[in-house]
């Protein structure tokens, strides 16, 4: 494991505990980081425990360290299933999570894609989660989100996760964890 694997690792666990979030030290230590192959972490990328994922649910927690953005993505119909369902709800920090709809005026963008990858970003309805807030995307639904200031933890809590099968905006993604 790379020192940058782990030094993002023990930052994620971090978050969690800000959350309130106990994590065993099993747990602790597979949270999984992903930079979607663009080795920019801190900017591009998504921290997350996967609770359970079953062929019926899938628990989550996710974790945004701050302005670091998750690529644009769908989660497209598979094995004759209508997509991923999925729950998303802030546990701490704010998240900006834009959605297909009505884009946001430009002026009023709370996030911004990161530099260089703007060609990969194209739905900007803008929905603001602080804790307590919850929002829930239909299956098949192109979504991107970014961590505020302070980053977030967000609790998922959906249908069965494929993440192998979801589709990105952005041709340079590769959604492969880190290490």
């Amino acid at each position: 494991m790379t020192i940058a694997l782990q030094q993002a690792r023990e930052r994620a666990h971090d978050y969690l505990k800000k959350a309130g979030i106990v994590l065993r030290p099993d747990e602790a230590a597979e949270i999984e980081i992903v930079d979607f192959g663009l080795d920019d972490l801190e900017n591009y990328g998504i921290q997350l425990i996967t609770y359970v994922n079953t062929e019926r649910v899938c628990a989550k927690e996710l974790v945004m360290f701050p302005r670091q953005t998750c690529a644009e993505h769908i989660h497209p119909p598979v094995a004759g299933e209508p997509g991923k369902e999925e729950t998303f709800r802030c546990r701490w920090g704010t998240l900006y999570l834009y959605v297909e709809g009505e884009p946001v005026d430009p002026d009023d963008a709370l996030a911004t894609p990161p530099a260089g990858h703007e060609h990969g970003f194209n739905v900007f309805h803008q929905i603001v989660l602080q804790p307590g807030d919850q929002y829930t995307l239909a299956p098949n639904t192109w979504h991107w989100f970014q961590g505020g200031d302070e980053g977030a933890v967000v609790s998922e809590f959906s249908t069965k996760s494929r993440d192998e099968s979801d589709l990105f905006a952005d041709p340079d993604v590769d959604r492969t964890p880190m290490g």
